[in-house]
C-alpha cells in the first residue's frame, strides 16, 4: 500500500469551519465541500460523524518509530572489520611466537604482544556480537514500524472514505435547498440543477453563490472581482440581497 499524496493531509484533520470554506467567492473548491460546509453551518451532521473522530483518533494515537537501520548496519560492519584485523595479528603473533620457540629464542615480548592482541580481538568479538544483536533488534523494531505505518495508511484510507461519505450525505441533505436557491441567483436556470450535486450543469460561480446563500456563516463573505462583475452584469440586486450575508470587496470590479 503507498502513502497518501500531500494533498490529501487535509483529510486527515477536522472538517473545517465553514466560514474557511465560504468566506469568499470564488470559493476554489467542489460544490459538493461547498454544500456540505453549508449543511454544516445549519447544524446539519453526518450519520458519520462518531466514525470521523473515532478514526483520527486512532490515526493521532499511532506513532512511528524512526530507525536507523543503516547505522546498525555499519556498526556490524566495522566491528566485524576489526575482528577480522586482529584475527590476522593475532595468527601472525602466534607465528612469531612458535619461530622464536623453534630457534630457542626469547619469547617473552612476542607472548605480550599476543597476550594483548588476544584480549583486543576477543573485546572487538564481543563488540561484533553486541553490534549482531542491535541490528536484529533494530530489524524487529523496523518491522513493527512498517506494521505501524501500514495499519496507519489503511485507516487514512478509511477516513477519506468516511469523510466523502459524509460530504456526499450532507450534500444531499441541503440539495433542494441549494436549489432553490439558484432561482434568485441571476442569470441561473434552476432546472439545470439536477436531483444532486453530480447532476449540476449550471455555471459553477453561480453554484458557490447559491452554496453561500444557503448558509449560516459568521462572518462576511469576500466577493472577488468575477464574483462582483457576474452580479453587477445580470441584475440590479446587490450582493448582500443575493447571498443574504455580509459582503466585502476587497477588489471593486469594472463597471459592465
Amino acid at each position: 500500500m503507498t502513502g497518501a499524496p500531500a494533498s490529501d493531509e487535509a483529510e486527515k484533520r477536522p472538517s473545517p469551519a465553514p466560514e474557511a470554506v465560504l468566506d469568499q467567492v470564488p470559493t476554489g473548491t467542489s460544490l459538493r465541500r461547498e454544500l456540505a460546509a453549508a449543511a454544516r453551518s445549519r447544524g446539519r451532521e453526518s450519520s458519520v460523524r462518531d466514525d470521523l473522530g473515532r478514526l483520527r483518533e486512532e490515526i493521532a494515537a499511532i506513532g512511528v518509530e524512526s530507525v536507523d537501520l543503516a547505522g546498525a548496519r555499519q556498526r556490524v560492519a566495522e566491528a566485524s572489520g576489526e575482528e577480522e584485523r586482529l584475527k590476522e595479528r593475532v595468527a601472525a603473533l602466534r607465528g612469531d611466537v612458535r619461530a622464536r620457540r623453534a630457534v630457542e629464542a626469547e619469547t617473552d615480548e612476542a607472548l605480550g604482544d599476543l597476550e594483548s592482541a588476544a584480549a583486543e580481538l576477543s573485546n572487538a568479538q564481543t563488540e561484533r556480537i553486541a553490534a549482531e544483536q542491535a541490528l536484529e533488534r533494530a530489524r524487529e523494531r523496523a518491522a513493527r514500524a512498517r506494521d505501524e505505518r501500514e495499519r496507519r495508511l489503511e485507516l487514512e484510507d478509511r477516513l477519506r472514505n468516511r469523510r466523502r461519505e459524509a460530504r456526499h450525505e450532507l450534500a444531499i441533505d441541503v440539495y433542494p435547498a441549494f436549489r432553490a436557491a439558484l432561482a434568485s441567483v441571476p442569470g441561473v436556470d434552476p432546472p439545470r440543477a439536477g436531483a444532486g450535486p453530480s447532476e449540476y450543469e449550471g455555471p459553477r460561480l453561480a453554484a458557490s453563490l447559491a452554496a453561500v446563500q444557503i448558509a449560516d456563516l459568521d462572518a462576511a463573505v469576500a466577493l472577488g472581482v468575477e464574483a462582483a462583475r457576474w452580479l453587477a452584469e445580470r441584475g440590479e440586486r446587490s450582493p448582500e440581497a443575493v447571498l443574504d450575508e455580509t459582503v466585502v470587496r476587497p477588489d471593486r470590479a469594472p463597471d459592465p
